[in-house]
């Protein structure tokens, strides 16, 4: 273990100057324990512990015993919270170092709980045990989805409590991400005003992330539309399989596209456009039909950052950043439109489509039909016999689909192919996180590595997973809270 195994360090973001970050080691912990490790993960990354003991992995995964070359730092960043900007950082996280794989792709690995940082604030720098198994759950659902996340490699027990409105479980989650680097990075250093700093950050971005556009003649307006477009991308996924992640602030937006943190994050049972999960979410500024417009939002506020790169002249800089962010809104709807075709298996472009997509999610918001379930339906998967489907609009509806496939002109077995390539079977339903959380929280973990088990397939029928696939009976509304 203290020659690092097969761990490959550069650290490039440590080597940036001090004002980006706090080189802090973590604060041991009592009594670390592995709760759970990411087999499938840490070989997808060329990591090696077949020989190593649950104890050294605890220790490892604890922060206790750093690998060599491991350089920790905690990042600095800043960000609009609920719209109100504030100068953050990594309260509560530590990034160990940049491993290279074989390959040479880069990862970040990053604790979560780790302990005070110059960013903490009144914070403890810790964390329950409970989001940071959710944040595993969730995370690793997402890639199983297909949706550029970050992932989970471990989570370990501290020995420790952490207080919060109780006493809780304390844990550290490594999380594992092509990079941490926010929108609110690039806020946090644009509002230092030092216009080096920030083109060193542009730079260090574009060489890790987009190598393509480093001969481009203005690489600042090159990274500004190759970040929306995967930011378009991002969200549609979302929208496809009804995630809503419940606190898309600035400092939540990866530059890379990933999908990163897991703090109130909920996916939608019942199709409802205005769902909203997190507790503090009073107005429903990150509801599911306002993700894209806040998606935009926040673009607007990284191509601010980049108005001094853009252009000297500062008018003509705001008019290039201004034509860039409002293409947002054709670049979403036509990718949303193209994913929603894929959901109902329809090949081609036709001029009703749009309508037939639109009376489909207004017939399942007026009945409160279950949003997954209703595409399994159309799928020929009878998940629920629900009255609702024998609703005379819903089987009018089906007419005009099937009128719709016909023009595909190719078989069923095509356009099943592909509505069951995008709509899963499965995904976490919010009763079962919340069922296998409280088993966890009472030191029995077979239902969660049950669930994340059937999570890891949510594209393939599997007679075992029904109870995994029906909403919750319960009346009263979810809510989830900003644990992580």
């Amino acid at each position: 273990m203290k020659n690092g195994l097969n761990w490959n360090f550069d650290n490039s973001y440590s080597r940036l100057p001090d004002s980006f970050k706090e080189t802090i080691d973590p604060v041991k912990v009592k009594k670390p324990e592995l709760v759970l490790f990411n087999k499938d993960l840490a070989k997808n990354i060329d990591l090696d512990f077949s020989n190593i003991k649950n104890e050294e992995l605890s220790a490892l995964f604890s922060g206790n015993l750093l690998p060599k070359n491991s350089n920790s730092i905690a990042q600095a960043y800043a960000g609009h919270q609920f719209g109100h900007f504030t100068m953050l950082g990594d309260g509560r996280a530590v990034l160990i170092g940049e491993h290279l794989s074989k390959n040479k792709k880069r990862y970040d690995i990053q604790f979560k709980g780790s302990g005070k940082t110059a960013f903490s604030r009144n914070g403890d720098g810790r964390a329950a045990l409970g989001p940071m198994l959710r944040e595993y759950i969730i995370s690793e659902s997402m890639h199983h989805l297909n949706i550029p996340t970050t992932r989970s490699l471990a989570v370990v027990k501290t020995g420790e409590s952490v207080m919060r409105d109780t006493e809780l479980i304390g844990a550290i989650l490594t999380r594992v991400a092509s990079s941490h680097i926010r929108v609110g990075t690039f806020q946090y250093i644009a509002a230092r005003k030092n216009e080096d700093e920030l083109k060193m950050l542009l730079d260090h971005v574009i060489k890790r992330h987009y190598p393509n556009i480093d001969k481009a003649k203005n690489k600042s307006i090159e990274i500004l539309k190759i970040v929306l477009e995967k930011q378009v991308d991002l969200v549609v996924h979302w929208m496809r399989v009804g995630f809503i992640h419940g606190v898309m602030n600035t400092d939540n937006m990866s530059i890379s596209g990933e999908t990163i943190d897991y703090g109130p994050c909920a996916f939608m049972d019942v199709y409802d456009p205005k769902t909203v999960f997190s507790s503090i979410d009073r107005t429903g500024r990150y509801a599911y039909c306002n993700q894209p417009i806040i998606t935009k939002w926040n673009l607007a506020r990284f191509a601010e950052c980049l108005i001094p790169l853009i252009d000297k002249d500062q008018n003509n800089a705001i008019k290039i950043a201004t034509e860039i962010i409002n293409s947002f809104e054709n670049k979403y709807e036509e990718k949303w439109l193209n994913m929603m075709r894929d959901k109902l298996g329809l090949f081609g472009d036709e001029k009703n489509d749009q309508s037939l997509i639109l009376d489909l999610l207004t017939w399942m918001h007026e009945v409160k039909a279950d949003y997954t379930n209703t595409f399994c339906y159309l799928m020929g998967e009878k998940i629920e016999l629900k009255k609702y489907y024998e609703d005379k609009r819903f089987l009018n509806w089906m007419e005009r689909w099937k009128n719709r496939l016909k023009l595909n002109k190719n078989s069923s077995e095509k356009y099943l192919q592909l509505m069951k390539s995008v709509n899963p079977l499965v995904i976490p339903r919010n009763h079962k996180v919340e069922e296998v959380l409280d088993s966890a929280n009472q030191n029995n973990f077979q239902p969660l590595t049950k669930l994340i088990e059937i999570l890891s397939k949510p594209y393939l029928q599997n007679q075992k997973i029904i109870e995994y696939q029906l909403p919750s009976n319960q009346k009263e509304k979810y809510q989830t809270f900003c644990g992580t």
